[in-house]
Order: C-alpha cells, then sequence, then structure tokens
C-alpha cells in the first residue's frame, strides 16, 4: 500500500512538473533545485573577477604610489579626468584597435580562404591540417621571439634575407614599423584558430544545398556567396567576437618585440597599463585605466553578442 501511495504521489509530481515545464514556471523549490549545482561555480566566479574588480575600482578612486605608500588619499574622479586628458593614453587606444582589428580581420580572411582550400579533399590533408594549425599551438612568448629573432631581426632575420634577393635593403622592422611587426606576429598565431572556426561552419554545410546549387548551374563564385557565406554568418562572427575579445588583452608580444616603442608608438592600452603601474608606480591611475578598459571590452562584447544572437534567432525563424 506504501509502494503505491509513493508511486501515485511521483506519478502526481511528475505530471504537475510537466504542466509548469509546458507554461515555463517551474515550482520555486524545483528552480532551485537545479540551480544548487551552479551556485559553487558561480560563489567562485564572484571571488575571482568581481571582488578584484570592485578593488580596482576602490583604488581607481585613490591617489597611491608605489614609492610613497603613506601618500594614500582619495580623490574621487580625479584618475578618471587624468585619463581623459592624457594624450598617450588616447594614442594607446588608438593603437589598441588599430592592432586588434587588423589582426582579427586579415585573421578571418586568410582564415577563410584556408578553410575553402582544407575544405577539399586532396592528397595529404591531414598533414596540412596539421601544420596550418601549429601556430596556434605555440605559446605567445615562443611566437614572439621567433617572430623578433628568426623572422624580422635586421641583420639574419628571413624576411630581410628574402627582400636581399631581388636587391631591397634590410629593414628593422620593429624599430621602423613595428604596429606592422606586431600584426604579423598575431595575424600568424590567430589564422589557424579562425581557420578552425570556418572549417567547422564549411563540414556543418548540409551537401544537398550544395549539390542543388550546382544542378540550378550556380558557379563556384555565386554558390559561395549566396549560400556558402549566409551560412558561415553566425561562425565568422563567433571568431571576429572570440578574436576581438582576446586580442584587444594582446601584451607578450608588444613586451618582447618592441616594448611599446619607439617610445610609446606601438604600446596599447594593456602594456601602457603596465608602464603606469610597474614603471611609473602610478597605481590610482593604472587601476583608472584597467576599469575604463573593462567596461569598453565589455560593451564592446555586449554588443557584439546581440549580433550574434539575432542572427541565431533569424535562423530558427527561418
Amino acid at each position: 500500500m506504501t509502494t503505491l501511495t509513493t508511486q501515485a504521489a511521483s506519478a502526481r509530481r511528475a505530471q504537475q512538473l510537466r504542466a509548469a515545464r509546458d507554461k515555463h514556471e517551474l515550482p520555486r523549490a524545483e528552480r532551485w533545485r537545479r540551480r544548487g549545482p551552479l551556485l559553487p561555480a558561480l560563489l567562485f566566479t564572484i571571488v575571482v573577477t568581481q571582488i578584484p574588480f570592485l578593488v580596482t575600482i576602490w583604488y581607481s578612486l585613490h591617489s597611491r604610489n608605489l614609492l610613497r605608500p603613506d601618500s594614500d588619499l582619495f580623490v574621487g574622479f580625479a584618475n578618471y579626468g587624468d585619463i581623459v586628458r592624457d594624450s598617450t593614453f588616447r594614442g594607446a587606444a588608438l593603437n589598441s584597435v588599430v592592432i586588434t582589428l587588423g589582426c582579427v580581420l586579415v585573421a578571418m580572411v586568410l582564415g577563410i580562404v584556408l578553410a575553402l582550400l582544407l575544405d577539399r579533399p586532396f592528397p595529404g590533408r591531414g598533414v596540412a591540417r596539421t601544420l596550418l594549425i601549429t601556430p596556434f599551438l605555440i605559446m605567445p612568448v615562443a611566437s614572439s621571439v621567433l617572430w623578433s629573432m628568426a623572422m624580422l631581426n635586421p641583420t639574419y632575420g628571413l624576411f630581410n634575407w628574402t627582400l636581399g634577393l631581388v636587391g631591397i635593403d634590410p629593414v628593422d622592422w620593429t624599430s621602423t614599423y613595428p604596429i606592422v611587426a606586431i600584426l604579423m606576429a598575431l595575424v600568424w598565431q590567430w589564422t589557424p584558430f579562425m581557420m578552425l572556426l570556418v572549417l567547422a561552419g564549411l563540414q556543418a554545410q548540409p551537401k544537398d544545398v550544395l549539390e542543388a546549387a550546382s544542378v540550378d548551374g550556380a558557379g563556384p563564385w555565386r554558390t559561395f556567396t549566396w549560400i556558402t557565406m549566409p551560412h558561415l554568418r553566425r561562425y565568422v562572427e563567433l571568431g571576429v567576437l572570440l578574436g576581438i575579445i582576446y586580442v584587444v588583452n594582446t601584451f607578450d608580444q608588444i613586451y618582447l618585440m618592441t616594448a611599446g616603442g619607439p617610445g610609446t608608438a606601438s604600446a596599447n592600452l594593456p602594456f601602457y597599463i603596465y608602464q603606469r603601474a610597474f614603471l611609473g608606480f602610478d597605481i590610482g591611475q593604472a587601476a583608472a585605466m584597467g576599469v575604463v578598459v573593462v567596461i569598453a571590452t565589455i560593451f564592446v562584447a555586449m554588443a557584439a553578442l546581440r549580433l550574434i544572437f539575432r542572427s541565431f534567432d533569424v535562423k530558427e525563424h527561418s
């Protein structure tokens, strides 16, 4: 009898849950039961991200210098005002935009080209894929040393050796064209990532659609522009979003290849914040710059995510 009663109660509870699920209104106890396993991860995320960010905001409202620990004064938003008037900060912000957009756009174009080539069967395709993915697996420090010493060195670099074959004088890339040198290293590292995303999109494309386009007489270019690219839109948008989030935080290549120079010509925002904090010892201004960069990155990420989610909604409704 007890067993039958328990089974009946379980059946009623399951029926109630199904009815609530149909109405998109689960009982509060059930909602908390489902959220419970996620609470430790949420608490850990808050501890390691939000608390340090709040401390950074507190530092940004103070005038604090590491060389004068007793000079900690509350200055309100004065540090933010100094940032607005700092021409070097504006130059670093412009460098961040140029480096980020230049790297992401060039890497995406090259990634699409390489993905289209690798999507076709040919002998040795597996080996080619492995070789093309390798740059993304190399640590940024190692790739920076490789590019500054082996590729762009003015005396024995591979680039200058190649230019010498056609009678062009050697170029000191990291001093004369520092932004271009950094972009070379970043594009080389991030192109495989973009290639993998686009290649995954190409392999997920329905083959019957391509066959129907071929039967209808569509050529390769028309098929690519009207069928393949719309299908790849979500993958391209995701790659651009992830690339912007990661490349905007570039530090290793700038520190090891140009040290932000000549002067601050190639310094981006993370490197300039490092200079203010650990070379200028101005913790207050460095914290204010960090807060500004985080807020700007959040707005950019939110805008990009809304664009991606909108494309997903359009795909589902269609």
